[in-house]
């Protein structure tokens, strides 16, 4: 089921996502209407937040579910290391119509757990690296724009107003 995805302004997308403690078909469900969201919007990563779930679940597909077998889910992920960085354009599904040149690291090892709560580890690096921390930042209460300069954030914060004023947001 396609969820619909909350947008910059929502106070869910600013919140720390709870710790998922319960596995069973709920998450799973929940994943599963996640990747058809993101796959329909379309994207290549999208956290729970994002679709008004307070829980630590994100979904990565960095082929935009062009290739088989490229579906990354995790439960609870943290980052535990990262190295290098790498400045790149970045968009996110809940702020549509906007990027900005964001700095990530090139590298990160993430441990978190599949959708039984088993545990589970991932090496990413490029896009892949970037994907996860985007979502891991989502489910922190974090927004890509957070990490931008003051002047960037305040311009594209002035058009969404313009946006909502317009009945456009």
């Amino acid at each position: 089921m396609i969820r619909p995805i909350l947008k910059y302004g929502a106070p869910e997308l600013e919140t720390k996502s709870t710790p998922i403690t319960r596995f069973g078909e709920e998450i799973k469900t929940l994943a599963e209407d996640m990747l058809e969201t993101m796959y329909a919007a379309p994207g290549v990563g999208l956290a729970a937040a994002q679709v008004g779930v307070n829980l630590r679940l994100m979904v990565i597909d960095i082929t935009g579910g062009e290739e088989q077998g490229h579906q990354i889910i995790f439960t609870n992920p943290e980052i535990t290391e990262q190295e290098g960085i790498e400045k790149a354009e970045e968009g996110c599904l809940s702020i549509p119509g906007f990027t900005a040149m964001i700095e990530r690291p090139n590298k990160v090892h993430v441990v978190g757990q599949d959708l039984e709560g088993n545990p589970k580890d991932l090496d990413a690096e490029g896009i892949l690296a970037r994907a996860v921390c985007h979502e891991i930042d989502h489910l922190d209460g974090i927004l890509y724009l957070d990490h931008t300069s003051v002047l960037k954030r305040d311009l594209i914060k002035r058009k969404i107003r313009k946006l909502i004023r317009a009945g456009e947001w």
